[in-house]
């Protein structure tokens, strides 16, 4: 499981490049690296992830390809899964990410989901409503962070036991529409155990150029979705996250 110093952090932004994808997991760790471009999109004919390219750079490589980006690749950037699990608290707890790592994030969507077991066959479990980061600017902004202090387990979700395994998966939507991704694996392990990390105001905190906006559904627009997602429920989920991007929990 890759995790970050403030340090790491900036000397990964000295020499990424210009292609590189767009959000770190900070807390409470990531699968892997996925700041990674890999050859062009002339090599793959158009496609992103693609083995098996040969031309005059990759002869019959078994490589994975990604022109456009590793981290747009689902569900998990491109990372495959990881022996070196995190633990994190059977009742919930905490997420930090840093969304700015490349220009075109001024607004961006976020999701939070989780996938049961050890190696999920998806990741359907919401565990916060969607909301929308509002960055500083359209520029890239790498360093800038956002903290859930307490994110809660999925409604749908029977109650876990210290051992089991999960993957929580973060979503940045992009602008344009597409979809950056980004895992952790974890262990559950009882609150307090000291497996788990503790959070701190170094690992999960909150950059005050950063803002959100939430998203509500509309009275006329009826879904699946509308009774899980109401206004309602989203105003119970996130006043602590206010509190927090508004410098306050510190």
């Amino acid at each position: 499981m890759v995790s970050f110093t403030a340090t790491a952090l900036s000397l990964l932004t000295a020499t990424l490049p210009l292609a590189s994808s767009h959000l770190v997991l900070t807390y409470p760790g990531w699968r892997g690296d996925s700041l990674n471009t890999t050859g062009n999109v002339n090599d793959t004919n158009g496609m992103n992830g693609v083995t098996g390219v040969s031309t005059s750079n990759y002869a019959n490589s078994s490589e994975v390809l990604y022109p456009y980006g590793q981290q747009w690749a689902y569900p998990c950037g491109g990372t495959p899964l990881t022996t070196n699990r995190t633990y994190w608290p059977t009742t919930g707890g905490a997420i930090a990410f840093q969304p700015g790592w490349f220009q075109g994030h001024l607004f961006g969507l976020i999701y939070v989901n989780l996938g049961e077991g050890t190696n999920p066959i998806n990741m359907s479990l919401p565990m916060v409503p969607p909301f929308q980061i509002a960055g500083p600017t359209n520029n890239e902004y790498p360093g800038l962070e956002v903290c859930l202090p307490q994110v809660g387990m999925p409604a749908a979700l029977s109650p876990r036991k210290p051992g089991d395994n999960a993957t929580i998966q973060v979503i940045l939507t992009a602008q344009h529409g597409a979809a950056l991704y980004s895992c952790v694996d974890i262990t559950f392990a009882e609150p307090g155990d000291e497996k788990i990390t503790p959070v701190t105001k170094d690992n999960c905190y909150n950059s005050s150029q950063i803002g959100f906006n939430m998203v509500v559904t509309s009275r006329s627009l009826q879904s699946a979705a509308s009774g899980l997602f109401t206004p309602s429920k989203i105003a119970a989920s996130l006043p602590a996250v206010a509190i927090v991007l508004a410098g306050l929990m510190w």
